[in-house]
């Protein structure tokens, strides 16, 4: 059973950066693409970004060159490296399998990500 544990997140300002870890239990890490998700307060959870085993990355158009997504295989650790934030990018972040319909259970509990001045 894989399990995830998020952290990093924090109450930053408007233009600010943050940088969020995922450690993933589970020895086949490396062979999966990974991806963060976030959802918002009333909002679905969304997709924000992933990395394939191979290094092929997605953004969703509203992070496209704010935020970057890398990985650790040797460490089993997704990283998601932000800045330029804005007040729409607060939510609580999570990771998981991308993309979503190769979600696993249970997901972790997440880490909050709060943009406000």
């Amino acid at each position: 059973q894989v399990q995830f544990v998020e952290s990093g997140g924090g109450l930053v300002q408007p233009g600010g950066s943050l940088r969020l870890s995922c450690a993933a239990s589970g020895s086949i890490f490396s062979i999966y693409t990974m991806g963060w998700y976030r959802q918002a307060p009333g909002k679905q959870r969304e997709l924000v970004a992933s990395m394939s085993s191979g290094g092929t990355t997605y953004y969703v158009d509203s992070v496209k060159g704010r935020f970057t997504i890398s990985r650790d295989n040797a460490k089993n650790t997704v990283y998601l490296q932000m800045n330029n934030l804005k007040p729409e990018d607060t939510a609580v972040y999570l990771c998981n399998r991308a993309p979503s319909v190769y979600t696993v259970t249970p997901w972790g509990q997440g880490t909050q990500v709060t943009v406000s001045s």
